[in-house]
C-alpha cells in the first residue's frame, strides 16, 4: 500500500481539514477583535471537493481526519460531510475541534453521522474571564456541550486549555480537579507565539508546573495507551475518572514524530502549522493521479522542525491567522 513518508522518515496518517475560516467567537490569541476578512463562499472547498481529497488521502494511508475551522459547527450541514467521510474505505477515526457553543444542540446528529470524538477549547472556568478571552462567549453553553459529549459516549472527550501567564494559570488546579469526577482528558497546551497570539508576548508558562500542582492535590500516575493521545504526555490523579495531558509544542516540540498534514478551507495543503509552505490543490481535485503527486510534493516541502523556539518566531512565518489555518 502507498504511504505518505517524508524525507525524514515520518509516516503521515492524519489530516486536519478546516471546513471554514469563520467563527462565532473572537478569541484573543486566535484572531483580532474585528475578525479577519472571510473568504468568499466560492473560494471555500465544497463537501464534494473535500471528499475527493479525503479519498485520495485514504488511499495513501491517511486513517484519521480532524475537522477544524474557524469553528466547524458554523458550516451548514456539517453532519453530511461527516457521513460522507465516514463511508470512505480506510478512514477509521473522525474527530472535531470545536468551541462547543453549538455542540449540545447538534451532538445527536453528529454522532449518528459518524463523529468519533471531540476536542473542546476552553481556557477558563470563570464566566467573566471566559467572556473576556472569547470576546463574548457563553461559558454555560460550552459546559453543556462537554456534558452532552460525555453523555452520548464520544470517547475520549478532550478539553484543551491554553495556559497563559498572567491570565489563567491560577485556574490550573480547578481544571485538574474537574478530572476527579468527569471522564475527560483535560489537556494543558503551551502558549504558541503565532499570529495574534503575540498579544501576550510574555505569556509563556512552563507546563512542568501543571504536574506539580496535580501532585499537590493527590498522588499521580502515568497513563499509556490513551486513544487519540497524540503528542500529549498523560497522567491522572489516583482514583480520578479522567486524565490530564500536557502538550509542549514550543519548548519540547514533537516535530520528530509529526504525522499530520493540514488542508485549509480554501484548498491549500500545508505540511506544517508554522511554516508558509503550502500548495493550492483545487485545480487537481478532479484528477486522482495529479492529486496523489501533489500530496507527495507537499511532503517534500515539510521541514524537519518548526522554529517557534528561535529568533525567527517574531517574524510570524505563518502569514495566516490561527483561525485561517485550522490549528
Amino acid at each position: 500500500m502507498n504511504t505518505l513518508v517524508d524525507k525524514f522518515g515520518r509516516k503521515h496518517d492524519y489530516m486536519r481539514i478546516a471546513v471554514t475560516d469563520r467563527c462565532n467567537l473572537r478569541c484573543q490569541y486566535c484572531m483580532p477583535e474585528e475578525g479577519v476578512k472571510s473568504l468568499d463562499h466560492l473560494n471555500i472547498l465544497s463537501f464534494e471537493e473535500i471528499l475527493s481529497v479525503v479519498k485520495v488521502a485514504a488511499k495513501l494511508g491517511v486513517r484519521k481526519i480532524r475537522l477544524t475551522g474557524g469553528e466547524p459547527l458554523v458550516r451548514k450541514d456539517l453532519e453530511s460531510l461527516i457521513q460522507m467521510i465516514h463511508a470512505v474505505p480506510g478512514i477509521e477515526d473522525i474527530a472535531m475541534t470545536t468551541n462547543a457553543i453549538f455542540l449540545a444542540d447538534r451532538i445527536d446528529a453528529l454522532k449518528a453521522a459518524g463523529l468519533s470524538r471531540v476536542n473542546i477549547s476552553l481556557d477558563s472556568l470563570n464566566e467573566d474571564r471566559f467572556r473576556l478571552m472569547t470576546r463574548g462567549g457563553e461559558l454555560k453553553k460550552v459546559i453543556q456541550g462537554i456534558e452532552k459529549a460525555i453523555e452520548k459516549g464520544l470517547n475520549p472527550v478532550k478539553v484543551n486549555a491554553v495556559v497563559i501567564k498572567g491570565f489563567n494559570e491560577d485556574e490550573i488546579a480547578d481544571f485538574i480537579r474537574w478530572t476527579i469526577h468527569l471522564p475527560i482528558q483535560m489537556r494543558f497546551i503551551e502558549y504558541m507565539p503565532i499570529g495574534d497570539s503575540l498579544v501576550w508576548k510574555d505569556g509563556y508558562y512552563p507546563l512542568e508546573e501543571v504536574r506539580k500542582i496535580a501532585e499537590s492535590i493527590a498522588p499521580v500516575m502515568d497513563v499509556v495507551g490513551v486513544r487519540g493521545n497524540g503528542p500529549a504526555s498523560v497522567f491522572k490523579l489516583a482514583g480520578a475518572e479522567g486524565t490530564i495531558g500536557i502538550i509542549h509544542p514550543v519548548s519540547q516540540h514533537f516535530c520528530s514524530s509529526c504525522n499530520r498534514l493540514r488542508l485549509t478551507a480554501d484548498g491549500k495543503l500545508k505540511p506544517c502549522l508554522f511554516w508558509q509552505n503550502e500548495v493550492d490543490i483545487r485545480s487537481y481535485i478532479s484528477d486522482e493521479e495529479q492529486l496523489t503527486n501533489v500530496f507527495r510534493e507537499v511532503l517534500n516541502l515539510k521541514e524537519e522542525k518548526h522554529q517557534m523556539t528561535e529568533e525567527q518566531m517574531s517574524q510570524d512565518k505563518t502569514v495566516r491567522k490561527m483561525s485561517q489555518i485550522g490549528g
